[in-house]
């Protein structure tokens, strides 16, 4: 079996982007020291009100007045992007490729109407294969895995599969094992299990799903 480790490595993020839903609050992104900040469109006026000033803002603009924009966010950089065929967050992750930052913490992406939601995790399953995505909400980290992995977990904590759309697994020291078992959205799904030991194995045998954890801020996990 080939297997990588998932390590918890800080300053590997190469930017921290923010939809515009719900973020988290100003100490947390002030662990970040030096990583770029790239705000979707009204996100920016959210950081504004924590007292954060993005180092880029990207969107179509809409519902926001260009001049205003300008005049609260004198040293950001703004970038207008008017293709109607894309939401913000993936005018965020077109400009990330073009400008080579590979290694992104996602912010905001839950909250608000539940089909922005829904369909913020679309652009993220479509741009996985391009780009590394760690999703941060409440104190827990979301990655998209697609290869057996091994990692340190901490004592009891809980650990989520969640099959895109389907996955075929085999896990070690969780409280409910995997064994060669499929889960599959909309048939089974793998929320809320519990580590039973230090070391968490996860054997993928085919397909490919979200994995949630506690979060390790300001680390970044980085399969190795």
């Amino acid at each position: 079996m080939n297997i990588k480790e998932l390590k918890f490595i800080e300053s590997q993020f190469e930017a921290i982007i923010c939809l515009n839903a719900n973020l988290p609050d100003k100490e947390f992104y002030l662990l970040f020291n030096g990583i770029k900040i790239i705000a979707a469109d009204g996100a920016a006026y959210k950081l504004k009100s924590l007292g954060i000033q993005p180092d880029i803002i990207i969107g179509d603009f809409d519902s926001l007045e260009p001049d205003k924009l300008i005049d609260d966010f004198a040293g950001s950089e703004i970038l207008k992007v008017s293709d109607q065929d894309s939401n913000d967050f993936e005018k965020v992750l077109k400009h990330c490729m073009k400008s080579k930052l590979k290694n992104l913490l996602i912010t905001g992406i839950h909250g608000g109407e539940l089909e922005h939601t829904l369909n913020n995790l679309s652009v993220l399953v479509k741009y996985c294969s391009e780009l590394n995505f760690c999703v941060y909400d409440s104190g827990r980290y979301g990655i998209l895995v697609s290869e057996s992995l091994f990692f340190v977990s901490m004592p009891y904590e809980i650990i989520s599969l969640i099959p895109q759309p389907k996955a075929r697994l085999t896990t070690k020291n969780l409280r409910w094992e995997l064994k060669d078992d499929v889960l599959e959205f909309g048939i089974r799904e793998g929320a809320r299990n519990e580590s039973s030991g230090q070391c968490i194995e996860i054997e993928l045998h085919e397909g490919r799903y979200l994995l949630f954890i506690d979060s390790r801020e300001p680390s970044s996990p980085i399969l190795k």
